[in-house]
């Protein structure tokens, strides 16, 4: 971020110290500098000499505190006139001197001459320097100004070379983070467009299917065409079905809202690991059974407590045992295992055999509103939201911790999480 640059450059208001500070140095060098001159010379320094090479100094010295203050010289059209203007001021103020004392002491005129004809050759040689100084401080200026047009055609991928320590090249540091700054934010803002329209399609099918049902059968038993008992309880029982997914689907909605902007309230105490996943397997033992599946649970000797959010890990477990007891053949296992990950974490694992998700498909597999397997997302028993990943994803997260998926064709899939177990690994 760009407050985090060390800047060479002071924002402070137009200080006239440094001037004043300057001005009287060069005042003082230069009395000492008459001094040894003409004590050979003369054996005194004109009073009235000193007089007007101190006027002098307090002039210029309030003269350019004057133009940097008003700002006037950001009026001039280039870096080259500027240095120009420094150089032929630099110049006429050495000449002026230099006629000065030549007339105090030379009686003859010629040796000012030959001075003012030196300080002519010795300010177009700086002027010629001052040119190729001026434009290489413009060849970089120029560069930044181009880099600054791509990126306000969106080219946010732009970066400028950094060369030197000096501000110009502080200004591009400067350039580049913001750069980057811009590209992330353009990132999040196509990552946010995407999601909105994953959500919008998710609402106008998922959504809208359960809603279509229940008015179709509520519409039946208004209106007496279904007479039979049993298939007006059958009706009943599958309405009172499709309303608890739509409120399941509202939650998982809710959370994600409150994961996406950061508001999740963790209640983080020390926890019965073990208790935590015999309660998830205990809620979820009667679907494992009904699909033919075997639910199997271990911990590993030696770990007690983890510092956790209990409903937070616990959602997190039922998610991710739910999604293996859904895509798991019947006749295979799902079995929950804890272990020591290192000194501050525990591993969790929820290892399903006989399902191998694709490598290209592993990525994506905690993005929200994402289906592995979409042929099975639309019955009536295997139906989801698309954000039980997601959500576990955002609590596993919120604690400290990982969360990653790992398949093979010969020993299936493997969710796996870490979280910690003590305090100081989570603060």
């Amino acid at each position: 971020m760009l407050s985090s640059l060390s800047s060479p450059i002071s924002h402070n208001r137009p200080n006239p110290l440094p001037i004043l500070l300057g001005s009287l140095l060069a005042l003082v060098g230069g009395i000492v500098l008459l001094t040894r001159l003409f004590l050979p010379i003369r054996g005194d320094v004109p009073p009235a000499l000193i007089m007007l090479m101190a006027t002098i100094s307090v002039l210029m010295a309030i003269t350019s505190f004057v133009m940097y203050k008003s700002g006037s010289l950001q009026y001039l059209k280039s870096l080259r006139l500027l240095m120009l203007l420094m150089i032929v001021v630099i110049v006429s103020v050495m000449i002026f001197y230099l006629w000065l004392l030549s007339t105090v002491l030379f009686a003859n005129s010629i040796y000012f001459s030959f001075m003012v004809i030196a300080m002519f050759f010795a300010g177009m040689s700086a002027i010629s320097f001052g040119y190729y100084v001026s434009q290489a401080m413009t060849r970089r200026l120029f560069a930044l100004a181009d880099a600054a047009g791509k990126v306000a055609q969106g080219d946010f991928s732009t970066r400028l070379e950094i060369r030197g320590n000096d501000e110009i090249a502080y200004l591009a540091q400067s350039f580049n983070s913001m750069a980057a700054d811009l590209q992330e934010i353009e990132t999040q803002k196509q990552q946010l467009e995407q999601t909105r329209r994953d959500l919008v399609a998710w609402v106008s099918h998922d959504l809208r299917t359960p809603l279509t049902s229940m008015r179709v059968m509520l519409e039946a038993l208004a209106d007496g065409v279904i007479t039979d008992e049993e298939t007006q309880q059958r009706y009943v029982q599958t309405t009172l079905k499709e309303i608890q997914h739509l409120s399941h689907m509202i939650t998982d909605l809710f959370e994600m809202a409150k994961l996406d902007v950061g508001h999740i309230d963790l209640d983080l105490h020390p926890t019965p690991i073990a208790d935590l996943i015999s309660d998830t397997m205990g809620s979820l033992m009667a679907k494992a059974q009904h699909k033919g599946l075997k639910l199997e649970g271990s911990v590993e000797d030696g770990i007690d407590l983890v510092y956790v959010a209990p409903d937070k890990i616990q959602r997190v477990l039922k998610n991710l045992i739910d999604n293996a007891i859904k895509y798991t053949p019947s006749g295979e296992t799902v079995s929950i295992s804890a272990r020591h990950c290192d000194e501050t974490s525990v591993r969790v694992d929820i290892h399903n055999t006989g399902v191998h998700i694709p490598p290209e498909i592993l990525p994506n597999l905690f993005d929200s509103f994402y289906r592995g397997e979409k042929s099975r997302a639309n019955t009536d028993d295997e139906r989801g939201t698309g954000l039980g990943l997601a959500i576990a994803r955002g609590f596993v997260q919120a604690h400290g911790g990982t969360i990653w998926a790992e398949s093979t064709p010969e020993l299936g899939t493997v969710f796996s999480f870490t979280i910690p177990n003590r305090e100081s690994a989570s603060s």
